[in-house]
């Protein structure tokens, strides 16, 4: 199968790449050093020519409701309206666990790209995973001050390339709609993730001081609430294969 890759130099989307050429396919990722960009579109028709499936995992950083959505809103038109120009018969979008139950920012941008998704021409698979391993640095990242304040709430974490793997799965078969939500194997809490992180030296140190979030984050609303697929790669497993430059 000829699938693009809507993303597919990011985190995510380099390890899709990978994942579907070992699996004899023929990938081609989709991003602006490649000439194509979702949000003006420019680019993606001639990209997605002859393509098979997408598989979408493009992504915006902010934490800001308006830039999230209209990323999403932009991206998600663009692609859907070029996939169909292009009889693409498959789209397998990655989406996040609890997105509809945890007011975020961010999510609100991803709630807007699933329903993109689900009232297109092209038949679609959604798979909701839960946040990476790589989620209590990036929290700790966006948190500035002698005390890390951190979620109160717990979280099932997974490895990207776990979630890379499900995807490429998903793109080589039949759309399915809403996948089963894709999560790691082991519960953990955030403040435990960020002080075990701190202490392998992937973040500076500093007191960890669990908050209460509201709008669900605290209250499980990062957990699956469902039967489906689970990682094997443990939030340990993954800290022990870090190398971390030491940080005081």
């Amino acid at each position: 199968m000829r699938i693009a890759v809507a993303g597919g130099t990011g985190l995510t989307g380099r390890l899709v790449v990978a994942v579907l050429e070992a699996g004899g396919h023929a990938a081609v990722p989709l991003s602006r050093a490649g000439g194509v960009d979702l949000v003006t579109g420019a680019g993606l028709d001639a990209a997605l020519a002859g393509a098979d499936a997408i598989v979408d995992v493009s992504n915006v950083t902010t934490m800001s409701r308006a830039v999230a959505v209209d990323f999403f809103d932009r991206a998600g038109r663009h692609l859907a309206g070029a996939a169909a120009r292009a009889g693409v018969r498959h789209l397998v979008t990655l989406s996040i666990v609890g997105v509809d139950r945890v007011k975020n920012p961010y999510y609100a941008g991803k709630l807007r790209q699933e329903a993109i998704v689900r009232e297109g021409a092209v038949p679609w698979t959604i798979l909701r995973a839960t946040q990476f391993h790589e989620f209590a640095g990036q929290l700790l990242a966006g948190v500035p001050g002698p005390v890390a304040l951190v979620p109160s709430g717990g979280v099932q974490p997974v490895a990207v390339r776990e979630v890379a793997a499900g995807l490429a799965g998903l793109v080589s078969s039949t759309p399915r709609g809403m996948a089963p939500e894709l999560a790691g194997p082991r519960r953990e809490t955030l403040p435990d993730m960020a002080r075990r992180l701190m202490a392998a030296g992937g973040a500076r140190k500093r007191p960890v001081l669990p908050v209460y979030f509201p709008g669900g984050m605290s209250g499980g609303g990062l957990l699956p609430t469902a039967d489906g697929p689970r990682g094997t790669q443990t939030f340990g497993d993954w800290l022990a294969g870090q190398r971390f430059a030491r940080r005081a």
